[in-house]
């Protein structure tokens, strides 16, 4: 009876020493091992960002040249005055314009520049006297007798940031400073939404953000028209031979692209990256079989068709696998000699200048008639030069669209000045840049909004230290750029916003938030029944061995004192 006492004691201590370590040690060792790695995300950073609250500010320098202000007037003349707007576009998102206006004399190297005999002329010399700052915008006013401008002209637009607004018959003579700024303000605002930014630029670069109102069908294809920002793009020109039996073409697209498009490229760098390549297709057809016109001459595609062009060329331009950039196609079309000349009518039936076309976020095309080189004497193949300036011009108006760069019309009284092999104007880079920079601050911000919503609904995905330094960065990036955007530091702003979408989309897209996005809790049990469940029935059925044993001997005593 005594050895038999003793094992059971033993056994006992036996089972209470193991039940002590799984539950002291082992339990916790398995649970930190087992544990979903997460480190720290700025959270309430992030829900701050949730509720957009940007504030764009503008500097405009308004000149007065010899003869606008009397002497007495330039004495009271203020230095500086402010003008704020506010417009709310969701219960998320709010619109904060300041617009900051210092006034001052022209100084004597621009009374000369002023006295230029064009207004072209005028704003190269004033260039070089002094280079205004990405986001500002610098006004000359001039006298009404100035003979920079033509009579029905009042506001002169350059390349540059500068503007020349001539002061009207009415405030020639007898009106005091506080009318003649009152009757500048309303011009200095309206240089301002054609030179700077406008309300409606922004909103549209907000469409990925906040649900627009609907508008008219132009400026709802003004919006969806460009590409959206990326940190680079890819553009490919291609040349489209369907019947090199009847022409052998010859393009020299390597000095073309030198000549007419990277000066344009090159003033865009500090939005984007850009990559060129060219390439020519033969046997290469349209998707659709234009139809004859006896009353032009000519074969004719009508817009209906043209949506049925890209499809069928689009599967043999290929694609450039190793990028994620977005790609812009430009195919140059040579038909054949048996479907030629071949142009392009619009929805109204008229034959487009240009005999192009573009489509939105994809590219252009445009159809080049050779049927003028085939004389009755031909020998086939015929060689061909083609006309790169022709096409360049066409191609870069239509580059010009898909980037965002807005082509407005002058408003009755302004004149822009000429364009220059460029192709682009300061004033034009500084719109899109605008534009860009808000696009790029919304984009990052329900980027990790996003991601720090789903990081909070589901506990299983492993939060790397890469990607919450990834995130911490693209928080901080955005900060930056909000703050640069508010100050008016437009090319600072550009720059941290850009980093603020690039850290973003590494961190949203990085492939270890995969690992256990698919390991839900029921395979979980699956896994572990198999492995504890053996381990712990020995053990369980021991403690409560161990308390049957107890409360047994509890009775007996309790039976012995009564």
């Amino acid at each position: 009876m005594a050895l038999t006492e003793v094992e059971r004691r033993r056994g006992q201590h036996a089972a209470l020493s193991i039940a002590a370590i799984v539950i002291i040690l082992g339990v916790p060792l398995w649970w930190k091992t087992t544990e979903t790695y997460r480190a720290w995300l700025p959270v309430s950073q992030i829900k701050e960002l949730a509720d957009v609250q940007l504030q764009l500010s503008a500097d405009v320098e308004v000149v007065f040249a010899r003869g606008t202000v009397t002497p007495e007037q330039q004495k009271k003349v203020p230095l500086m005055q402010t003008q704020d707007e506010e417009h709310t576009i969701d219960e998320n998102t709010v619109l904060r314009y300041r617009y900051e206006t210092r006034y001052r004399t022209a100084t004597i190297m621009e009374e000369d520049a002023l006295n230029q005999p064009t207004a072209a002329q005028a704003d190269l010399s004033l260039h070089t006297l002094s280079e205004s700052p990405c986001g500002s915008l610098v006004v000359y006013v001039i006298p009404e007798s100035s003979s920079l401008l033509p009579e029905d002209i009042e506001v002169f637009i350059g390349q540059r940031r500068t503007a020349l607004l001539r002061i009207g018959t009415q405030m020639k003579e007898g009106r005091t400073l506080e009318q003649l700024l009152s009757h500048l303000k309303p011009r200095i605002k309206q240089l301002l939404r054609m030179m700077s930014f406008s309300h409606t630029d922004i909103t549209a670069a907000l469409s990925q953000r906040v649900r627009l109102s609907p508008g008219n069908k132009d400026s709802l294809a003004d919006t969806m028209r460009p590409f959206k920002s990326s940190p680079g793009y890819e553009i490919t020109f291609s040349l489209l031979n369907p019947d090199p039996k009847s022409h052998r073409l010859h393009w020299d697209i390597e000095e073309a692209v030198q000549t007419y498009i990277q000066p344009f490229l090159t003033k865009l760098a500090p939005l984007a990256n850009f990559s060129i390549d060219s390439q020519i297709l033969y046997y290469a057809m349209l998707g659709v079989n234009p139809r004859f016109d006896s009353s032009h001459s000519a074969y004719i595609l009508n817009s209906a068709s043209l949506a049925h062009v890209i499809n069928p060329v689009e599967a043999r331009l290929g694609s450039n696998a190793a990028s994620s950039n977005p790609v812009m196609n430009f195919l140059l079309y040579v038909p054949d000699a048996h479907h030629s000349p071949l142009h392009i009518h619009d929805y109204k039936k008229q034959k487009v200048d240009t005999n192009a076309f573009h489509s939105p976020r994809w590219g252009g095309i445009m159809v080049y008639n050779v049927n003028d080189f085939y004389g009755p004497e031909a020998v086939f193949p015929v060689d061909i030069n083609i006309d790169m300036a022709k096409v360049m011009g066409v191609f870069l108006a239509q580059l010009r669209l898909l980037l965002g760069v807005q082509s407005s019309t002058p408003p009755p009284g302004f004149l822009f000045a000429p364009s220059t092999n460029v192709g682009l104007a300061d004033w034009e880079l500084d719109r899109l840049m605008w534009s860009r920079t808000v696009e790029n601050i919304a984009t990052a911000t329900t980027t990790i909004t996003s991601l720090s919503q789903l990081l909070d609904q589901i506990g299983n995905i492993v939060i790397n230290d890469n990607i919450a330094q990834q995130v911490s960065s693209a928080v901080t990036a955005l900060q930056l750029a909000v703050a640069e955007l508010e100050a008016g530091n437009l090319i600072f702003a550009l720059q941290y916003s850009k980093e603020a979408i690039s850290a973003s989309e590494r961190a949203f897209f990085d492939p270890s938030l995969l690992h256990l996005l698919y390991f839900p809790d029921d395979q979980k049990f699956a896994i572990y029944i198999p492995l504890f469940l053996p381990m712990c029935v020995p053990i369980l059925q021991s403690l409560y061995k161990i308390m049957s044993d107890l409360r047994q001997r509890r009775r007996e005593k309790q039976a012995k004192k009564d």
